[in-house]
């Protein structure tokens, strides 16, 4: 179903600027670009719906689209495996052979097509991808993104430091990492068809894995294209200690040293920013993906999303494929209502309520959260999207409570908030019934 140059009335709801706003109808003017041209509430102001346009069942709601701020593409073989581990020894260990076997173009192109689709058939209609240092096979995962109607922003990724990253997977030289990523640019904006629906990103991995060099290096590519950037920030005890025992400042700090840190780049997980590191992003008009699942296994603490929403940074949420067991942003969000409610409360039994060292006001709702999974993750990265509202792309899902197949179930007379908390924790996969990218279908039944 293209609703491209349609007018579409459904029900469902938003979430445009923080505040929930259900609809039980409402008419969206769909332009011939995919561009929403207008929204109207039938019957106010005397509108009325035009005979042809397209008129969703009662039942399904419409949703906007998610979007991810944080997916390692490579590493999706692996999901939800060896999550004992420390971040450290599960890099070494599992993830870098993993990602090695990227020199292979028929694995990357089994594994990156699957992907895709998996994620479209999810909801997630943008994705942040961080590809492997393999030129070639992260030219294809953005041939894919384009070929399958996935909006993306795809990096490959630079990690060129010799003691800190393996012999057999690592850019040859800090000239060899800059120089891809100038290649992996150029490709992607010559792709035929492409109209910025892929778009590249400068990536350095993270501080640890790439040399001065490097970084500086990419800084300037960064400055030069105009280009975003993705990397991790501090993540763990271990990368946070690295950067300051190397460079005696702050991840953040760094990152802005070597001109990483442009309006709206992303930066992955951020536990230890400190007040000033919010301040210094916000400068730089900077966002955070926030990683609630992975956090859980390789951070060792708890992102402080109220701490950074108050202090003016924006956030959107990143399923971190795969630091963790799940690869969608619904559990994604899900997991950040609860790390919020973990961090107000403090976790140990053994201590009393008030000695837990629990953080007031902490908490987080669904509606944060749903908003976060839309038009905050949009708003990270400066897209048009995450909302129904004129000039912005129509990307979106329709979520189906009466598939038998599906998780989810809505009883008569739940609205507003009660029933986006039904579908934000019930909904799986077989409750989508359609997703849309710009106005056409790419995902769901058909028709």
């Amino acid at each position: 179903m293209n609703l491209s140059g349609r007018t579409l009335v459904a029900r469902g709801f938003h979430c445009p600027d923080g505040t929930l706003d259900p609809f039980a109808e409402l008419a969206i003017e769909i332009g011939a670009d995919g561009v929403i041209t207008r929204v109207r509430r039938p019957g106010a102001d005397g509108y009325a719906v035009p005979a042809d346009a397209v008129r969703l069942p009662e039942g399904p709601l419409l949703l906007p689209g998610f979007v991810d701020l944080h997916i390692h593409a490579p590493q999706y073989p692996q999901l939800g495996t060896a999550l004992d581990e420390p971040l450290e020894v599960w890099l070494q260990r599992y993830t870098f052979p993993l990602e090695a076997r990227y020199a292979d173009p028929a694995f990357a192109e089994r594994v990156y097509a699957r992907l895709v689709r998996d994620l479209l058939a999810s909801g997630t209609t943008t994705a942040l991808y961080f590809g492997t240092v393999h030129l070639p096979a992260t030219q294809r995962l953005a041939e894919l993104c384009l070929e399958l109607g996935q909006r993306a922003l795809v990096g490959k990724v630079a990690m060129d430091h010799p003691e800190t990253c393996p012999d057999y997977y690592r850019d040859a030289s800090a000239d060899d990492a800059i120089e891809g990523t100038r290649a992996l640019i150029a490709h992607i904006r010559a792709l035929p068809g492409n109209d910025g629906r892929v778009q590249p990103v400068v990536m350095p991995r993270f501080i640890p894995a790439c040399t001065d060099e490097a970084l500086a290096g990419l800084g300037a590519l960064a400055a030069e294209t105009g280009c975003r950037v993705h990397t991790h920030v501090s993540e763990s005890d271990w990368e946070h200690g690295h950067v300051l025992e190397r460079h005696a400042m702050s991840d953040a700090e760094s990152l802005a040293r070597f001109g990483l840190m442009t309006p709206h780049s992303v930066l992955a997980h951020g536990n230890f920013l400190s007040d000033s590191d919010f301040a210094l992003m916000k400068r730089h008009r900077a966002g955070v993906a926030h990683c609630p699942l992975s956090n859980a296994y390789f951070a060792g603490s708890v992102f402080p999303l109220r701490k950074a929403l108050r202090s003016g940074v924006s956030v959107g949420l990143g399923s971190d494929i795969s630091g963790g067991p799940a690869g969608t942003i619904w559990e994604t969000a899900r997991m950040a209502v609860t790390a919020a409610r973990m961090l107000e409360t403090g976790v140990d039994p053994a201590l009393a309520p008030e000695a837990r060292g629990g953080r007031p006001g902490a908490r987080i709702d669904a509606v944060t959260a749903f908003h976060l999974a839309t038009r905050g993750g949009a708003q990270t990265l400066g897209l048009p999207v995450g909302a129904f509202v004129p000039g912005m792309a129509f990307d979106a899902m329709l979520i189906d409570p009466s598939v038998e197949a599906g998780t989810l179930r809505a009883f008569d007379g739940e609205t507003g908030i009660r029933l986006l908390e039904r579908v934000l924790y019930g909904t799986s996969k077989p409750n989508i019934a359609r997703v849309w990218v710009q106005g056409a279908q790419v995902a769901g039944m058909a028709g």
